[in-house]
């Protein structure tokens, strides 16, 4: 499904990725785990399409040169960034923003717009399952939101857009363990074997819930070690200075 090989990002004249090599197949949930500065937020923007970044190396997304799609094509193409600082957008609408991003989406595939009430019943089903108060989805998007609120929206937004990829940029960071659980919920209850993710974190916590086939260090723009869970305990009782 995403297969980066050799690349290479830089800002500013500051290179930051420095030939790094991933591939994720459907169904496989991939973790990142690595120090600050490593290069984990900068390997989420560049997938995301986030711009000022020179970039070099090859990028494919299902078998699509990914550098030649515009932000906006990659998640209508199914790519989904879950922020590590979602952000607030005053006088939009959670529910309002939510039904734009799902038909953006189904427009994309050929498929027809979700009416109100279908999407009504969606939302409440969704909210449910991940146990978040639908009221916050009254409310302007993210404005006066706790940080559990947003990034328990954030995996909202995932669940209802159901994408082929979805990419968690430290969604854990800052999170009691009843928010963690939830974040955790959501994503195991979307894997299906077809689509995959991409969990981006500094602590092995996160993975005490989610359960990834296959743990990656990053350091210094480079995956340096590869292995299973058990690499992630290793890392929080050991640290990254020992791999380097």
């Amino acid at each position: 499904m995403l297969e980066i090989k050799d690349l290479k990002a830089s800002i500013n004249n500051k290179p930051i990725l420095k030939g790094l090599n991933l591939n994720i197949k459907a169904g496989e949930l991939h973790a990142i785990m690595g120090p600050n500065g490593s290069g984990k937020s900068t390997l989420a923007n560049v997938l995301s399409g986030k711009s000022g970044y020179d970039i070099s190396g090859k990028l494919t997304f299902k078998g699509e040169d990914l550098k030649a799609i515009s932000v906006e094509k990659r998640a209508q193409k199914g790519i989904f960034l879950a922020f590590q600082y979602p952000l607030e957008i005053p006088g939009v609408n959670t529910n309002n923003f939510l039904k734009t991003s799902l038909n953006s989406v189904r427009k994309a595939k050929g498929d027809k717009e979700i009416d109100t009430l279908a999407f009504l019943k969606l939302v409440k089903e969704k909210s449910a399952e991940l146990g978040i108060d639908e009221k916050i989805l009254s409310r302007q998007l993210n404005v006066g939101f706790s940080g559990g609120e947003k990034k328990k929206n954030e995996i909202l937004q995932m669940k209802i857009l159901d994408p082929n990829l979805s990419i968690l940029d430290e969604t854990d960071s800052g999170l009691d363990i009843d928010a963690l659980k939830i974040i955790a919920k959501g994503v195991n209850s979307s894997r299906n074997g077809k689509n995959s993710f991409l969990v981006i974190t500094h602590y092995q916590r996160l993975l005490d819930y989610i359960k990834p086939d296959f743990v990656h260090v990053l350091s210094d723009g480079k995956i340096i070690k590869t292995g299973c869970s058990e690499l992630a305990e290793e890392l929080e009782k050991t640290g990254y200075k020992k791999l380097n």
